[in-house]
């Protein structure tokens, strides 16, 4: 008992020296700052010696290039204003910000937590929300917009710690962006690739959407049990009582009394419109032939997957809008705009922060450092010829290593797969497999990686509640998430592998 007491101790001493540490770093703004000029000065270097490799997605002869150079310094000229209104996450995060801004704005998310999860038991509401995060990943990159902030909230209202909720909602959504219930736009992005690339050896062979699923439910239960277990021990523990004394008054000075009849009216008919909404939308996604439907009546594919955001975006105004009428904090046309106009202005700091980011990825990706990094990575787990399982999991580690700096799960996938199927399947390992292996060691690190385009977001976030918090707080709360998640995720992936269970439908004999 002693010896786990001063485990937990000096488990919890470790974690206060990394926030100590990185919150020693420069303003995130700086930081980027300064990492966008590291991989200027990095390609240079790299590029005058001559470094080149074979693209795997082209075949290619491909160069480091070098942004110490003509064609370098028209880059960064050019594409400054570019890399910054042409960087996804921010129009994805200021529209969701447009409807959830106003939900908050009008009282109707203090209303629906205070009438319905208060009332839930503490564990029930911990899992709620990472599971949440699991299963949002069908909303793509929405959920990392929508669940941690969400998850903070709750966590508030509950008078627990704010920054464990977001913890949670973020481990839910990033550490396990590529597990799921149900198959979702990534097993079609990754199957798509693998298909690809498996006809090159094998024509008229096909890696299925379908082909990871048993063994992807197996491991969203596994993920909602680790995540929920090390926030309410580890996380909530450390973190300690919420002191809001360094938190911003609109977030850390809402008095939750009792939600009155005419908030109650007001949530009944917010909840009536958005049935609505929902019976609306559902004309044209159940029928086969409804436009929101992919080619032959897919679900996944189809319009409604790739245009989630704006459908989620209505229904927040929709649900909104009508609480704000029904409660009469909405008077007049007018007063909707305002409200969302207020919320945007709270992402004053995000925007700003993201304008720095935005050009470190884009000079990263455009010196094809990161490439030649994956390449090379492949090319040493090919000298050391391993076999059996062991070169599989060597492969999920070269996986979470190259994930801190290609963060786009496809986009690594299609720069590794080329290199990697081919290579296990010479040693008679079924690429469905191999696809698995890579999504174990591409999700567990995307919580700590700086190469997240949401890391910026959810720090923004976290400084709501804490204006002390960086980078230190924010790696030190997310870093046991990662260790334990890949660690329970490979012997999960050994111990099933090891009974040869089927990882897929119809995918039984997956390796040599």
């Amino acid at each position: 008992m002693n010896d786990l007491r001063q485990n937990k101790k000096m488990g919890t001493r470790i974690l206060d020296t990394v926030e100590r540490v990185g919150n020693k770093l420069p303003h995130p703004f700086m930081l980027f700052l300064y990492l966008a000029i590291a991989v200027i000065v990095f390609s240079a270097i790299i590029a005058s010696l001559g470094v080149s490799f074979t693209h795997p997605g082209t075949g290619e002869e491909t160069a480091v290039r070098s942004l110490v150079s003509a064609e370098g310094f028209m880059y960064i000229l050019d594409s400054m204003i570019s890399n910054f209104i042409g960087f996804t996450p921010l129009g994805l995060v200021l529209t969701m910000m447009l409807g959830i801004g106003l939900a908050q704005q009008v009282g109707l998310v203090e209303t629906f937590i205070k009438s319905t999860i208060l009332r839930a038991p503490t564990k029930l509401v911990t899992i709620a929300i990472v599971t949440t995060g699991i299963v949002g990943n069908i909303a793509s990159d929405a959920a990392y917009v929508l669940i941690p902030p969400l998850g903070a909230m709750i966590f508030y209202a509950l008078g627990r710690h704010p920054l464990a909720g977001m913890a949670a909602g973020f481990a839910g959504v990033g550490a396990g962006f590529t597990a799921n219930f149900i198959p979702a736009g990534t097993d079609v992005l990754l199957s798509g690739i693998s298909t690809e690339v498996v006809q090159t050896m094998e024509p008229g062979m096909v890696v299925h959407m379908t082909d990871n699923y048993y063994f992807m439910v197996a491991s969203s239960i596994m993920l909602i049990i680790i995540c929920t277990v090390i926030t309410e021990r580890v996380i909530e523990p450390r973190l300690g009582k919420f002191n809001p004394k360094y938190g911003a008054k609109e977030y850390v000075e809402q008095e939750l009394d009792t939600v009155g009849p005419k908030e109650s009216k007001a949530l009944l008919i917010s909840l009536a419109a958005g049935f609505v909404y929902f019976v609306i939308i559902s004309f044209f996604i159940v029928p086969e032939s409804g436009i929101l439907r992919g080619e032959g009546g897919s679900i996944v594919p189809s319009p409604f997957i790739s245009n989630i955001v704006p459908i989620i975006l209505f229904l927040f105004l929709t649900v909104s809008i009508a609480y704000g009428v029904a409660a009469g904090v909405i008077k007049s046309t007018r007063d909707v705009p305002e409200m969302m106009a207020e919320a945007i202005k709270s992402m004053a700091g995000y925007i700003v922060l993201i304008f720095a980011a935005a050009q470190f990825i884009a000079y990263f990706d455009w010196s094809n450092i990161g490439v030649w990094i994956a390449v090379s990575g492949a090319e040493f787990l090919e000298s050391v010829n391993m076999t059996g399982m062991g070169v599989i999991v060597a492969f999920i580690f070269l996986t979470t290593l190259l994930n801190l700096f290609i963060f786009s799960g496809s986009a690594q996938w299609a720069l590794m797969a080329p290199v990697f199927i081919p290579l296990f399947m010479l040693l008679d390992y079924h690429p469905a497999l191999v696809q698995l292996a890579y999504r174990i060691g591409d999700s567990s690190t995307s919580v700590i990686t700086p190469m997240n385009p949401y890391v910026p977001m959810v720090l923004a976030f976290m400084k709501k509640y804490d204006s002390r918090a960086g980078f230190g707080t924010l790696f030190s709360i997310m870093l046991p998430y990662t260790l334990v998640i890949l660690a329970l995720w490979i012997v999960l992936f050994l111990i099933w592998t090891g009974f040869e269970l089927p990882i897929g439908p119809g995918v039984t004999d997956y390796k040599g």
